[in-house]
């Protein structure tokens, strides 16, 4: 039984270390991420992990974990931004409001498929433009749902979350360990006493 990542994402590869959990291969998906017109943004993140795991080409008894990560500002999905000025846009509408990160995670084994998410309510502090422009200069926002991680530098900008801080990273560690047990991996296999 091999372990296939579909992921790209050095953060969600980290997360699985903190659990004893090292990837056979590691297979990125390709798909349209685009999201539907009117998609709310938890069920659109659902479809996107579930997506990506059906996507990954994978042998029968190959488990494939796949995850995704969208911030939501109410309706509306910030995605990964293309440009500064779209990241200065993200973080300027977030700036000393609540929003919400959910991470969504599947996991496959030949056709079955176990999944769950993960909502994480986030405040962010008031940006000045120094803080907003600084911020900007690091490009820490580059490749980012919403324009930030907060293991970064960005973490300084948040206050407050109520929820699963390894969910904003890119991978809840609990659910994606329960899921991974769930299809018949040995998570906790390798650890002694």
């Amino acid at each position: 039984m091999r372990l296939i990542l579909g992921s790209g994402s050095p953060r969600r590869r980290e997360l699985l270390a903190q659990i004893g959990v090292v990837a056979d291969d590691i297979r990125p998906p390709d798909i349209d991420e685009t999201p539907r017109k009117q998609e709310l943004p938890r069920p659109y993140c659902a479809r996107m992990a579930r997506e990506k795991a059906m996507a990954v080409v994978a042998d029968a008894g190959d488990i494939v974990l796949s995850a995704d990560t969208t911030v939501a500002l109410g309706r509306r999905i910030m995605g990964k931004p293309a440009t500064a000025a779209e990241a200065a846009e993200f973080l300027l509408a977030m700036s000393g409001r609540r929003h919400k990160v959910i991470t969504a995670v599947a996991v496959r084994r030949g056709e079955r498929l176990w999944e769950r998410d993960v909502v994480t309510s986030v405040r962010m502090k008031r940006l000045s433009d120094q803080e907003l422009n600084a911020y900007l200069a690091t490009g820490d926002w580059q490749g980012k749902a919403g324009g930030y991680g907060i293991q970064g530098p960005a973490g300084a900008l948040i206050p407050w979350i109520e929820g699963s801080f390894t969910a904003v990273v890119g991978l809840p560690l609990y659910e994606t360990a329960s899921l991974l047990q769930a299809a018949g991996y040995p998570v906790f296999g390798g650890w002694t006493a």
